[in-house]
């Protein structure tokens, strides 16, 4: 049973390896790339919410909390981030809190970069309570939960290590372009003391991401009312690999998006966005269809919230933008 216990713990931290992928990327820039940080027009709070394949038993949900304000003085930009990511209806539960950096260089009118760090603490906790042994399973009835297991509890159930990422964007009027190193030092995550193998820590994540943004209409508060945006979003960890292509699109105060996610050799779903802003608040909801060999009806998709709300008057944001209008194009991501 052991061994059981080790290959489940070992299982677990094999699929919670793998960082959370935000279909709204760009409502999770903090998570994206250090270098995002304070691109935005005025400071704001971050929500987001993701509940993935709930059809499926102890499906994952993550949830994620930012600040980020610029420092237009100091060419900076400063973020908080607190991620949750919760497996097995808390059963493997990681948490990521971390400071963001990003120094602004203006290379000329029209290209600037970006380069940012990311340094905070990383935790993974097993709640022991919650798994159900051999031995507390009757034979005719199934499961007996009430029964106590005879299973040695292990001394460590619960360890906090440091991480550190870093990233670089560089942008222009109409284009921008980034690239990303999450876990640099390569936190150990695991539990056990076991197979030396076992404790490379959480792999290195490469993150790619390219786009732009044309106008598709006048503008009357600094930028245009109507504009798309298409996008490209590349991942690699561990040997997986997931791109996401497709746009987004904003006319006045509602906009949408429609993208798709290919990982590995195979397609993975269509991911579809519909959004609402009002005045310094903007609320999103995504949905992630199935069109791998698991189907939707397998999996139940996956459900996207996110919610930012900016701590300026709509008046204050409107000078701002007009201000700014000409000097980059991350319209999607404010």
């Amino acid at each position: 049973m052991l061994l059981v216990l080790i290959f489940s713990i070992g299982l677990l931290g094999l699929l919670s390896g793998q960082d959370v992928s935000f279909s709204q990327f760009f409502a999770a820039p903090l998570h994206l790339n250090p270098g995002l940080a304070g691109v935005t027009d005025a400071p704001r709070f971050s929500l987001n919410y993701r509940d993935q394949w709930p059809n499926w038993p102890n499906a994952y949900r993550t949830y994620s909390f930012a600040y980020e304000q610029p420092l237009n003085a100091l060419n900076s930009g400063l973020g908080l981030r607190i991620l949750t990511d919760d497996a097995g209806r808390g059963i493997y539960r990681t948490t990521a809190i971390a400071g963001v950096y990003a120094y602004h260089i203006k290379m000329r009118d029209d290209l600037s970069i970006r380069i940012g760090i990311d340094a905070g603490v990383f935790q993974t906790r097993l709640d022991w309570d919650k798994l159900l042994f051999g031995d507390q399973l009757d034979p005719i009835q199934g499961d007996n939960g009430n029964q106590l297991t005879q299973e040695n509890r292990p001394d460590n159930l619960e360890r906090t290590v440091v991480d550190f990422s870093t990233g670089m964007v560089v942008y222009g009027r109409t284009f921008y372009g980034g690239i990303a190193l999450h876990h640099l030092n390569r936190p150990d995550e695991n539990l056990l003391d076991v197979n030396e193998n076992l404790r490379a820590g959480r792999p290195l994540r490469l993150t790619a991401h390219f786009g732009a943004q044309f106008s598709a209409g006048p503008g009357n508060i600094g930028r245009a009312q109507a504009f798309i945006s298409p996008s490209i979003l590349y991942m690699r960890q561990a040997g997986f690999s997931q791109v996401t292509a497709g746009a987004y699109t904003g006319f006045k105060s509602v906009f949408g998006g429609l993208w798709y996610r290919h990982s590995g050799q195979n397609p993975d779903a269509i991911i579809g966005l519909v959004g609402y802003r009002y005045q310094t608040i903007r609320i999103g909801y995504s949905y992630d269809l199935t069109v791998s060999g698991l189907s939707v009806g397998t999996t139940g998709g996956t459900h996207e919230v996110s919610f930012t709300i900016s701590l300026a008057d709509s008046d204050a944001l409107a000078r701002k933008r007009k201000s700014n209008r000409y000097n980059d194009c991350f319209a999607l991501f404010k």
